[in-house]
């Protein structure tokens, strides 16, 4: 690793220290967010799997309804009854924050004036399309919503990790590195100032006994 090019002065040291100490700080919040985000994005992917579910379950069976008023009533009611539906998708759209990612929110309303058709040429099985088409359409926005969510703390957890990588590999270890080199440097200085002094006195003693 290569070192910071600072003198090795005992002010340069407290210096260093004080900001490793501060790197080392930010590298435990970022290891902490990290944590967070992986345990908020395994929560939202159970969540996604089972709106997926409800979606494939929900639409299946509104499909599976359609096609039973298609030969209960035909194929023209059904279609004339399916064009006089006007239901209209309402989202309140809400956010929350995790570790400062924002996580889409809302509540989907559909609204509607039923009856929409005539139930005199329609059979029920026309009702429990429109039931479960009206269920579908609230497990997609659920899906979406856990989706969007997914991908976003999917994205700031590997920027998270970049970050927690590039302290870990790169940051702290030139710091430390730096700071051993003044010690080392400082360490040396004394010995050798201790040594000179030796010099000196022994040149000094030696001179009073002559």
């Amino acid at each position: 690793m290569a070192r910071y090019e600072v003198a090795p002065t005992r002010t340069n040291l407290i210096s260093l220290k004080a900001d490793l100490a501060l790197v080392h700080e930010g590298h435990e919040l970022l290891e902490q967010k990290r944590q967070i985000l992986v345990l908020e994005l395994k929560q939202l992917t159970a969540l996604a799997v089972e709106a997926q579910k409800r979606v494939d379950e929900e639409l299946a069976g509104a499909f599976a309804a359609l096609r039973r008023a298609r030969i209960a009533s035909g194929e023209a009611t059904v279609y004339s009854a399916a064009r006089a539906i006007n239901i209209l998708p309402e989202i309140a759209l809400k956010e929350r924050r995790v570790m400062g990612v924002s996580i889409p929110g809302g509540q989907l309303n559909l609204t509607g004036n039923a009856p929409y058709y005539g139930t005199s040429s329609t059979s029920v099985w026309m009702d429990e399309a429109v039931a479960r088409f009206k269920k579908a359409l609230h497990a997609i926005a659920e899906l979406a919503q856990a989706r969007i969510a997914v991908v976003r703390l999917a994205r700031a957890i590997q920027k998270t990790i970049r970050r927690v990588n590039a302290l870990e590999k790169l940051l702290i270890p030139d710091y430390e590195e730096t700071v051993k080199y003044i010690q080392d440097s400082l360490e040396e200085s004394d010995r050798q100032a201790f040594f000179n002094l030796k010099l000196v006195k022994g040149h000094l003693e030696s001179k009073r006994s002559e």
